[in-house]
């Protein structure tokens, strides 16, 4: 579906739907919006995820700066060591693991293993935009993805900091099953 024919789309949609998908996008929803296409869109109108997801981004496009932005994750020392400082129990390794989904494609995720490996605890996620805010103008000389860059120069400088051991099993291809760090 072009781009006009999703306008066109979009204007013969009821005022309550638009409303409800618009709603979803200015809190910087995408999946729940994406959601509302696909269920008044695939069957009469044969909507497929693709087109489900380029109808949303129009709206994000149309919208701009009145969306409220999920804001990104901290990855400055300080700010990590405090998150550290707050886990259960001892912090016993820093660890960069892939995550992904059809919003962000690849990501990372920035853990603080206790010794309860149970009571891991999330420090960051880190998306390209917010590895783009992080590295500045070095991001663009990375040869890998570059939340996988940022995630392993914050989680080593903060494994550094709290002089336990940094792991990041595939720094270089995202795999959302690597070998995780064990003591």
């Amino acid at each position: 579906m072009d781009e006009a024919a999703r306008a066109a789309w979009w204007e013969g949609l009821p005022a309550g739907i638009r409303d409800e998908i618009d709603g979803h996008v200015l809190q910087d929803a995408r999946l729940p919006a994406v959601r509302v296409v696909l269920d008044v869109g695939r069957v009469p109108f044969g909507i497929g995820l693709g087109t489900a997801q380029e109808i949303v981004n129009d709206r994000y496009v149309h919208h701009g700066e009145r969306i409220a932005r999920t804001p990104q994750s901290a990855l400055d020392l300080e700010s990590l060591a405090l998150r550290a400082a707050g886990c259960p129990g001892r912090v016993v390794a820093i660890e960069v693991v892939w995550d992904g989904d059809t919003v962000h494609d690849w990501f990372t995720v920035l853990l603080a293993i206790t010794e309860d490996p149970a009571q891991e605890r999330r420090l960051a996620t880190v998306y390209s935009t917010t590895a783009e805010h992080y590295l500045g103008e070095e991001g663009t000389a990375a040869r890998r993805l570059l939340c996988a860059a940022a995630a392993e120069r914050a989680g080593r400088a903060l494994a550094e900091h709290l002089s336990v051991p940094f792991h990041f099993a595939s720094p270089d291809t995202p795999d959302d099953e690597a070998p995780r760090w064990r003591a």
